[in-house]
């Protein structure tokens, strides 16, 4: 009877050794074999480790999982009895091109959709308005496909989603999705119908039938779902719709301490030439001020430029404040908290300590057992495309490469050697020499000198503004490497009746055509009862008595000429199956 071991979700390799008391040497060995390179201290996961212990000869074990508590999900800190009211932060979610930018422009009195390359938003981004003597914070969520990350990162913000969607389109794939985010981060939902100078009283009717069946029950069906009509391109409904946040907000009674160390998430970061690192955040709860030593993830800094995200200069940020921060010694990453501290020693060990975790956790950093799959499955037909990401903003870096890996499959797969926020430079360039990659570019700029650099070493650099349009790009490279799909097409069969000549090179015979119809030119195959004799054998001509033709259809007797390169056997009754085949260039 097989014993049984229990193991955490990730286990290192000496440690299964150990519990399975046999060398380590012969765990990195079946590893290795079926193609992971580990090492006695890397981690393997239970799928892995569960896959590696039934290659193992002689081994009677079974695996379990250790029981454990969940992990913990990230928490807003909760407010003290000296918390103030502060302002609600808003999410603008919902499907591409239904309106969320266009949306916050008529609230802000801005024209920011009509700078968004390809007609969509690519970033997040965060405002703050004045309505009514209150502030609101929005967030400015993408809505394409590719900016999932983005679009759950904005979720997680917020006190409020307003779900944008067009009366006139109905709930969309991207709907859904910030439905699920929204739910999932525990905040409430404001259904906005935009584009009502366009929609009908009836659309309006579909989309409330949509939202109920999407578990989102308007008011006037009888559930909790505030639906708001309103149309950005005439401006109408936005008051009313801004009086309901500031209501909700009321209802929720969101609050914060102002007098604490202050805390909040980065939204992005980006590079600014004589600026170096930029952080985009929202302080959570605290003040931020000018001149503040703070943490973000595993960088610091004392803060030498606090501003709004319009880039005007202030003193200090307090809570569900959006602001720019500069005076960092690195880029923090996408979703990073951070933390404002005494002063830069506890800074720089604060910084210190997450840098060496996150290292850590990278070095040993699990192989999971579908990924040990498809390496078994796939060893030597995977082709991979190489390629060099640079962007703008972290988040366009994270959505960019979650992107690219859904285009992978088994025989072709994207393999991203080197990514980086900025402008492309010369390392991005020796790089993608090294390991004859191309350099995509998105939202990013290629300078005279380094392009130069690129054209010397033949180094492709591709820049885009759109998300989807970099993708495309990879995807018809991608198709580029898949072996083409042969079809083969049956014409037609003729039943032997005579052989006229066979030579080395030729046959000529006849027969009756008893299936389909036999054309030129084509290939054939010789059967004998069901065995194979021949087969590609270019046919050269058709003849029906003396005449040669082009087809001969079914029932028709006729002569039959092909060629070969070595002498072939044909019998009376042997059966020629005449067919096409062509080259089929495969897409993904």
């Amino acid at each position: 009877m097989a014993r049984t071991i229990e193991i955490d979700d990730q286990v290192t390799v000496g440690a299964l050794a150990e519990l399975l008391s046999i060398p380590v040497s012969q765990l990195i060995g079946e590893l290795f074999k079926n193609g992971v390179p580990a090492t006695v201290n890397e981690k393997i996961d239970f799928d892995t480790a569960q896959i590696i212990v039934g290659e193992l000869p002689d081994l009677e074990v079974e695996l379990a999982h250790k029981e454990h508590a969940p992990a913990a999900s990230r928490v807003k800190r909760e407010a003290s009895a000296a918390a103030e009211p502060r302002p609600p932060v808003v999410a603008m979610m919902g499907h591409v091109d239904h309106g969320k930018t266009s949306l916050l422009d008529a609230i802000r009195g801005g024209s920011t959709a009509k700078g968004e390359a390809g007609g969509i938003t690519q970033h997040l981004a965060a405002y703050q308005v004045e309505h009514n003597g209150r502030l609101i914070t929005f967030l400015d969520t993408p809505g394409h496909e590719a900016f999932a990350a983005l679009r759950e990162h904005g979720a997680r913000l917020t006190d409020l989603v307003i779900l944008v969607v067009a009366a006139d389109d109905g709930i969309k794939p991207q709907t859904i999705e910030a439905i699920r985010f929204a739910r999932q981060a525990g905040v409430r939902m404001i259904v906005v119908a935009n584009k009502m100078d366009k929609a009908t009283e009836a659309q309006l009717n579909v989309l409330k039938g949509q939202l109920a069946e999407n578990e989102l029950v308007p008011e006037d069906y009888g559930g909790e779902t505030i639906v708001m009509p309103v149309s950005a391109k005439e401006g109408t409904g936005i008051n009313e719709l801004l009086d309901m946040v500031l209501l909700v907000s009321d209802v929720e009674e969101h609050k914060a301490d102002k007098n604490v160390p202050a805390t909040g998430l980065v939204i992005e970061a980006h590079m600014e030439t004589g600026r170096g690192p930029v952080a985009e955040a929202l302080v959570e709860q605290g003040t931020l001020r000018a001149g503040d030593f703070i943490v973000l993830g595993g960088t610091y800094g004392k803060i030498r430029n606090l501003e709004t995200t319009d880039g005007k200069p202030i003193k200090e940020a307090g809570p569900s404040t959006p602001v720019n921060i500069t005076g960092l010694k690195s880029l923090p990453e996408f979703g990073d908290e951070f933390q404002a501290v005494k002063n830069e020693k506890e800074a720089r060990a604060t910084a210190a300590a997450t840098a060496t975790g996150r290292r850590a956790d990278s070095n040993s950093a699990a192989t999971s057992g579908s990924e040990l799959l498809r390496i078994i499955s796939r060893s030597n037909k995977l082709q991979e495309f190489n390629v060099v990401i640079k962007a703008d903003v972290q988040g366009s870096i994270t959505s960019v490469i979650d992107s690219l890996k859904t285009l992978d499959n088994e025989e072709v797969a994207v393999r991203v050697v080197s990514s980086g926020v900025g402008v492309i430079n010369e390392s991005d360039v020796h790089t993608a020499h090294s390991a004859g990659a191309i350099i995509y570019g998105f939202h990013t700029s290629l300078p005279p000198h380094v392009k130069r650099l690129a054209s010397r070493d033949k180094v492709p650099v591709r820049l885009f503004t759109v998300i989807y349009e970099l993708i495309d790009d990879v995807k018809k490279e991608l198709e580029s490497l898949l072996a083409p799909e042969i079809v083969e097409e049956e014409l037609g069969t003729l039943q032997v009746k005579g052989i006229f000549k066979i030579t080395k090179t030729e046959v000529i015979c006849g027969g009756l055509v008893t299936k389909g119809t036999l054309r030129v030119p084509s290939l054939a195959r010789v059967l004998r009862d069901k065995q194979i004799v021949a087969d590609n054998l270019a046919v050269t001509k058709l003849q029906r008595g003396p005449t040669e033709v082009t087809e001969v259809p079914e029932g028709e007797m006729c002569g039959l000429s092909f060629q070969s390169d070595s002498r072939v056997e044909v019998l009376e009754n042997d059966r020629i199956e005449l067919f096409s085949r062509q080259t089929k260039v495969r897409t993904l």
